[in-house]
């Protein structure tokens, strides 16, 4: 009995964790479900409106969870799981309340479906309130619980060179209640095994690809968790399939990841959701021209030749959040903070991302593709490829609007990275995949760091110029 109880108690924060997730999804639905009772009283007994509509809410609250995540406490920061969560929450309630109004289609109800019925649209804006609320208390709640049981692990950094410690240290900085930098040391310290025994969490960076190994069996025989830099090798491989080849183990990696039909969907949907963008955000596009215009006088549309697939070059619109002479060729310069050169209506046209919306006439023209690398300015690729060559493994897919680089990276991302997350999403391609970045792109809305400009002391990396 007693060593049940010690480990009940070891795991305490994980049960503490379970009950708080399963408070949360029940208080979603129960703010949904409270207020769409007002003026809906089938929902009040058993019928076939409760049960198809709690169906629908639980069908969909599970795939937006697979899309956004959930209640990662411990894991994430509060703000990135509230902004997920809500994100999640605001498309199942849109699903479900639609279902509903169509349920309601009926003799005894409506006559026709009402989306925006009197009665019922009001109490869903409402809704979406009460929600946004209760996240904010109950992540915040959670996060400060949990971090309460569990303070921060002490962290081991092996490097390649004790040069890179400040700039993962940097990075590690903006997680202190999960990870603390207790040690540092290169990987060939003779001391190495007994650094790594006195950490709790192990990461490994920029290490030789032997190295890299032999620290790994290390800390798999120490039982320490490790986070390791991902390098290209492991990228191309993190999509292999598990063969026997006779009584052989082998890891199949298949170069070409898209088959015919998925480039047939994958563009058909290219095509369809970039006519539906270009007609609903039509208004707002008009908006952004005019106040282009209106604060200087100069051209809305920027053009630049930009570079996607095997190589090929093609002409990118966004809409002008410069001044009119940064312009001109000899100013492609990447941004840097507090940069003079942008336009106030700029500054905001860049911070909500409606600069890119003119890229949707690119998408539907078939030179980009809604979901693939960030495409760059050709001047940056040729740069990248003379200090980084794997950079051309980018060209095996269109360029696209959103992405791994571009929802999970920053601005001034380093040449590297953005290889890294572009090849993750290369080498891991589905339609699925697509579908769930698309919907997550709207968590950039909430990330400021996403437009972080290059400091002065940082080589430009990209040019997000215009």
């Amino acid at each position: 009995m007693g060593r049940m109880f010690q480990r009940v108690s070891n795991h305490r924060g994980d049960i503490i964790v379970g009950i708080l997730r399963c408070l949360t999804y029940l208080g979603l639905f129960f703010a949904f479900y409270r207020t769409m009772l007002v003026h809906n009283w089938p929902l009040a007994h058993p019928s076939r409106t409760l049960f198809s509509t709690m169906l629908t809410y639980v069908a969909v609250a599970f795939g937006m969870h697979a899309v956004y995540g959930g209640y990662d406490i411990g894991k994430k920061k509060s703000k990135p799981i509230i902004t997920n969560m809500y994100l999640g929450s605001v498309v199942t309630d849109l699903v479900t309340y639609l279902e509903l109004q169509i349920m309601n289609v009926n003799e005894n109800r409506n006559a026709y479906l009402k989306f925006f019925s009197s009665e019922d649209f009001p109490w869903l804006l409402i809704c979406m309130g009460i929600q946004a609320v209760f996240l904010m208390v109950i992540v915040r709640f959670g996060n400060h619980l949990y971090f309460s049981i569990y303070p921060p692990k002490k962290c081991l950094l092996i490097l390649g060179n004790l040069g890179e410690r400040a700039a993962i240290e940097d990075k590690l900085n903006h997680y202190r209640l999960q990870w603390h930098v207790k040690d540092a040391a290169t990987w060939d310290d003779p001391k190495i095994a007994r650094r790594i025994e006195s950490a709790e969490v192990v990461f490994i960076a920029s290490v030789p690809e032997g190295e890299t190994m032999r620290l790994l069996k290390m800390c798999y025989d120490l039982h320490r968790d490790v986070l390791c830099k991902a390098q290209l090798q492991d990228i191309m491989l993190s999509s292999a399939q598990q063969v026997v080849v006779d009584d052989a183990p082998f890891l199949e990696m298949d170069y070409h990841k898209m088959t015919l039909w998925q480039r047939i969907v994958k563009r058909l949907m290219d095509i369809v959701l970039s006519m539906l963008a270009l007609i609903i955000t039509s208004p707002i596009m008009a908006l952004c021209a005019l106040a282009i215009k209106l604060e200087d006088g100069g051209s809305v549309i920027f053009r630049q030749e930009r570079m996607t697939v095997r190589g090929r070059s093609f002409t990118i619109r966004k809409f002008r959040t410069m001044k009119a002479e940064a312009s001109l060729a000899d100013h492609f310069v990447s941004t840097q903070e507090s940069d003079d050169r942008i336009t106030k209506v700029g500054r905001f046209l860049r911070k909500t991302r409606l600069d890119e919306l003119p890229q949707f006439v690119n998408i539907f023209l078939g030179d980009m593709t809604l979901v693939g690398p960030r495409p760059e300015m050709i001047d940056n690729i040729t740069r990248y490829k003379a200090d980084l060559p794997t950079f051309v493994y980018r060209e095996k897919v269109k360029a696209g609007l959103t992405g791994y680089a571009q929802i999970e990276g920053k601005y001034n991302t380093s040449p590297e990275d953005k290889l890294m997350l572009d090849l993750m999403y290369i080498e891991n391609f589905s339609l699925w995949n697509d579908v769930r970045l698309i919907f997550r792109t709207l968590t950039v809305l909430f990330r400021p760091d996403s437009t972080e400009g290059f400091r002065e002391t940082e080589k430009p990396g990209s040019s997000k110029n215009h």
